[in-house]
């Protein structure tokens, strides 16, 4: 189990993230939804290690975050971080000398499912193609936690549904799994539980089964961050005369 207590994480007198407190149980998956710039990745990075707090504890079945706490948890950043000389093998190999728990065998066959050429050099992929790499190396660790920073960026509906469908193959075993998103029905399907993130605070989380028991994931976000506004209907239509996308 996960457990955030009171975390804030300043950059300089500008909050990136404020006061958090949260707790990520075994088996589920959890949705961290807001706007560009609330804090998403910035909480993320600080569970994986990267990033300390300024203030507040965060531990992994009662261990701080630290050199432990790693090898239990794998995180998928935004950014792409290879070499530029690696094909999408060597990332692989990369991984496999690096953390213990990389499963070749796994990474391999969600290449092959994600029509990814290990041969094909990672510098000349298109964004998405880069995604799916970055997500395909993330999934075939044997972590405990695993976190996806907008895996849903940058890629098409197709890529979409290939992302969307391999996270969810592996949710099994106790593993809990963290995804932060602002394209919000994307995940509706698939979340237990939400989180949603302003200006670096928490400002609201539930189980999605009882926050929208009364309105969709999308009208919450949008009651959230811009209030007023009605999402658009399956057939077309809206509450409001301007709707706004998420």
């Amino acid at each position: 189990m996960l457990e955030i207590r009171y975390v804030t994480r300043k950059f300089g007198a500008k909050y990136g993230v404020r006061d958090a407190r949260l707790t990520i149980e075994p088996g589920k998956i959890y949705a961290l939804l807001g706007p560009n710039g609330s804090g998403k990745t910035t909480l993320m990075k600080m569970i994986a290690g990267l990033m300390m707090p300024t203030c507040g504890k965060i531990s992994l079945d009662g261990d701080k975050i630290g050199p432990k706490t790693k090898a239990k948890i794998a995180y998928m950043p935004t950014e792409s971080y290879f070499y530029n000389y690696m094909s999408i093998m060597d990332a692989g190999k990369y991984y496999r000398d690096f953390f213990d728990d990389f499963d070749m065998a796994r990474f391999e066959e969600i290449l092959m499912r994600m029509d990814l050429n290990p041969k094909d050099k990672i510098a000349k992929l298109s964004s998405g193609m880069n995604a799916k790499v970055r997500l395909a190396l993330t999934l075939s660790r044997n972590a405990q936690l695993m976190m996806f920073d907008e895996p849903l960026n940058g890629v098409d509906i197709l890529t979409r549904t290939q992302v969307i469908n391999e996270i969810i193959r592996y949710r099994a075993e106790g593993r809990s799994m963290i995804i932060s998103t602002h394209l919000v029905e994307e995940m509706d399907d698939y979340i237990d539980h939400v989180i949603f993130m302003r200006k670096g605070e928490i400002v609201r989380q539930g189980s999605r089964e009882e926050l929208t028991a009364e309105e969709s994931l999308t009208q919450i976000y949008l009651d959230i961050f811009a209030p007023g506004t009605r999402a658009v209907t399956a057939e077309g239509g809206a509450a409001d005369a301007e709707a706004a996308q998420v």
